[in-house]
């Protein structure tokens, strides 16, 4: 007899990576609204991850499950991850990584070592993660994973390079390993937003296009509703700027206020 999975019983059971992301919470309310939702969340900040847990209670998600794990911590990702779908018993059907840090704004006058932290969490730390949780989806023969990319991979900008590479990287690593799953039952879903107004970027000048965090929830909701992988842009008129401003000349770019 087939193993009844949390789709087949109408539970959506939603991993957060990164359990204290604006973006994160606000998709996995907006789930909510669909359907029952029960969460596990993962982060390195405790009372942080004890906070948003309630938060989400109080929407109606549950039951909310939280686990430590460090992006600057690689060794242990491995354990965490496959203990944390151990504990879900009937696996994930969408795992969300949220890891990233900004920061080193000043470029190439940065801090060397805010440079590397921004690099090592954005990108080491939210890789090897992403690794981890992509070979326990596979392992489990099901389930999309949603990584919080950036327009700011796709559109380098010397003000925030280090950043920007990150996220390259990050970005590239996803739609690489999306590839590499296709045909085993999982699905990756890269999301592509522009400025989102968080408390991550309270305090810099929005750029044109900015939204916020339940912007980017709805456009998150909509795809794993439509079964959807790939990458989405939020907004998705940022799909066809990034386009044209590709093909400019990188002189006429350095000259665009982005």
């Amino acid at each position: 007899m087939r193993r009844r999975s949390s789709a087949d019983q109408g539970v959506a059971r939603v991993l957060v990576i990164g359990g204290t992301s604006e973006i994160a919470l606000a998709t996995v309310r907006r789930m909510a609204q669909l359907r029952p939702v029960a969460a596990t969340l993962l982060g390195r900040d405790g009372p942080g991850l004890e906070r948003a847990a309630g938060e989400l209670r109080a929407a109606g998600v549950g039951p909310v499950e939280v686990a430590i794990v460090d992006a600057a911590e690689p060794d242990t990702h491995e354990s965490v991850l496959r203990e944390a779908f151990a504990a879900a018993r009937e696996g994930f059907d969408v795992a969300l990584l949220a890891v990233g840090r900004l920061g080193a704004q000043a470029g190439l006058d940065a801090e060397h070592a805010e440079a590397l932290e921004v690099m090592r969490t954005t990108f080491l730390g939210a890789g090897s993660l992403l690794i981890c949780a992509l070979r326990e989806l596979r392992a489990q023969g099901r389930g999309t994973l949603v990584v919080l990319s950036s327009v700011a991979g796709e559109l380098p900008r010397a003000s925030n390079a280090v950043y920007c590479a990150a996220k390259a990287g990050l970005d590239s690593l996803a739609q690489a390993l999306g590839d590499s799953v296709a045909s085993t039952g999982v699905r990756v879903l890269v999301v592509r937003p522009g400025f989102v107004r968080t408390r991550m970027t309270t305090g810099l000048p929005a750029l044109p296009l900015a939204v916020g965090p339940d912007a980017v929830a709805r456009a998150i909701a909509r795809a794993l509703t439509d079964g959807r992988g790939g990458t989405i842009w939020v907004p998705g008129v940022l799909r066809y700027l990034l386009l044209v401003l590709r093909h400019l000349p990188r002189t006429l770019r350095r000259r665009l206020a982005l």
